[in-house]
């Protein structure tokens, strides 16, 4: 998957016109975007998580919003209308900004703080992880080891609001978000939404850190910064997942990006610094610090060089990790939680989906499904990491500069000239972070649980190494559209008194027809999907 650059003009204008481009104003699919992010918002209140300890439960507007069956019904309906505008908004975005020149600067920023203020307000959606995080706070605050016991540990737990399903495991995160929980639970407050807000500031200031790096990084690599930013920070499935959701992978990501493009720059040490503290966020970004030291090493580096910065590259990282676990005096306890996560297993994951398969074929036929289950979960583990050691000690063997200026096409949709960006480093910082995105890609694919999340990593490392138009962009497209829905279809809200089921299926049948429309229906958008010899024109979003 790697991107193309503008090389003549009139090559360009040849392109745009086979592009499924609508004319109209940009401000229209911005406001688009906000309408959605309005509704999520509004949906929020009837079927976002509230823990049982809040007072907000208590308030009126709360309590018919959320134990009056049509107001559910309502919430559910706006939150899938509005995930479906959000998506439609964004797309709508690439089509008016397909030159990706430098006008698109404003409306993109102006873009993403409509889309975001709103969700900032939102009650928790689609997942009560940021409730988890609250109970590990409690825990830090009693003098509990997270990394050993779960929340179960504390009393009263279930008040707080976190996901049954972890409250009997150890915490997954580093010792920088442990900081920040036992932080948030020291708040002076009466509810746990309170205690929300440092989570929330912190997913914000990792969407702030893509905003500026992602845009840094592609531009190193000769790619157009302004379609990164639409690609990466304003994909709905980011802000969803990151803001409306508040997944800390938000911070761990702007960080880990942060990281390579001052490792990139020759700035390795600050580079290993922000690495290292999105690994005190989620350790799975210790996957990039092997290809952080080939940076660092450069382009001409031997073996022995190479294997002396790896041993530098992680001396530095274990030395400042040591440091914060001496700290909190917890240590390296976080490396024996590395598998959490792993317990679990989801339908659209092809090893959890294939492990668990055979698993009950062979329980059907008498034997030991749960054993054989474990065993295909453990060989695709080991295979991934062998993969990962495999991308990181493979040789890179460069182009010539004049052999990857020859190979490359007029493209509308990556339209950006650089001049450095044929030097020897920056095609070898290129390289080696594709290397790096593909070892990423080894670990999500090949994990029995595959959260939507996920998926956001890949599409940030891909975006800064370049991704085509054409089916590479469309494959983006799709996945986007899909994890939309899959959140839209995920965890709700909702009382025992209310039909679960109905619930659940309003939001299944709403969400797949809305989603479905923007995809294959609606004439302004469907061209990016199943684009058409002779696309449609309009003149309005």
């Amino acid at each position: 998957m790697t991107s193309t650059r503008v090389a003549q003009p009139e090559v360009k204008t040849k392109v745009l016109s086979k592009l499924p481009f609508r004319t109209g104003t940009a401000a229209s699919a911005v406001w688009q975007g906000f309408a959605g992010s309005v509704m999520l918002l509004l949906g929020s209140l009837g079927v976002g998580w509230l823990a049982s300890s809040s007072v907000l439960i208590r308030n009126p507007l709360f309590i018919v919003a959320r134990t009056t069956p049509v107001a559910v019904i309502v919430a559910t309906v706006l939150l899938c209308l509005g995930a479906a505008l959000m998506l439609r908004g964004w797309l709508r975005l690439r089509q008016h900004l397909v030159s990706w020149d430098e006008s698109s600067a404003p409306v993109l920023k102006k873009a993403l703080i409509l889309w975001v203020a709103p969700m900032m307000f939102a009650l928790p959606l689609f997942s009560r992880d940021s409730y988890a995080y609250i109970g590990q706070g409690r825990l830090m605050q009693q003098g509990l080891n997270p990394y050993t016991d779960g929340i179960s540990a504390l009393n009263n737990y279930f008040s707080l609001g976190p996901d049954t399903l972890w409250t009997e495991a150890p915490t997954p995160y580093g010792p920088l978000w442990l900081w920040l929980e036992h932080f948030a639970v020291l708040l002076p407050a009466s509810s746990p939404e309170i205690a929300l807000i440092p989570f929330r500031l912190a997913c914000l200031a990792g969407v702030v850190l893509l905003a500026i790096y992602i845009p840094k990084l592609a531009a190193r690599h000769g790619f157009n910064p302004h379609r990164a930013l639409w690609l990466v920070v304003l994909n709905p499935v980011v802000l969803i997942n990151f803001v409306a959701s508040v997944h800390n992978d938000s911070l761990m990501l702007g960080l880990v990006v942060a990281g390579l493009y001052y490792a990139s720059s020759k700035r390795a040490i600050l580079g290993i610094l922000l690495v290292t503290a999105s690994i005190a966020i989620k350790p799975i970004t210790l996957i990039a610090l092997p290809f952080v030291g080939l940076l660092w090493a450069g382009s001409q580096a031997g073996w022995v060089r190479k294997f002396g910065i790896w041993a530098a590259t992680l001396g530095i990282s274990t030395a400042v990790m040591g440091i914060m676990g001496a700290i909190n005096g917890l240590g390296f306890g976080w490396l024996a939680a590395l598998q959490t996560p792993g317990t679990v297993w989801i339908w659209y994951a092809p090893i959890g989906l294939f492990s668990n398969i055979v698993g009950f074929v062979v329980t059907l036929l008498g034997g030991g499904g749960a054993s054989v289950t474990d065993v295909i979960q453990g060989i695709g583990q080991v295979a991934s990491i062998l993969i990962v050691m495999v991308l990181a000690f493979w040789k890179i063997n460069l182009p010539s500069s004049a052999s990857a200026d020859a190979g490359l096409t007029a493209n509308a949709g990556s339209a950006f000239t650089n001049p450095e960006a044929h030097g020897e480093s920056q095609r070898y910082s290129q390289a080696v972070l594709r290397r790096m995105t593909w070892a990423f890609a080894a670990v999500v694919l090949m994990a029995p649980m595959i959260q939507p999340w996920y998926m956001l990593w890949l599409v940030a490392f891909f975006a800064v190494t370049g991704v085509k138009e054409g089916w590479q962009l469309r494959t983006v497209l799709y996945l986007t559209a899909f994890f939309t829905l899959i959140a839209l279809t995920d965890q709700l809200s909702v009382f025992p008194w209310i039909p679960v089921v109905l619930v659940r299926s309003v939001a299944i049948g709403v969400g797949v027809l809305s989603i479905l429309y923007v995809m294959f229906w609606d004439k302004k958008t469907r061209g990016l999907f199943v684009p058409s010899r002779e696309p449609a024109r309009s003149t309005t979003a």
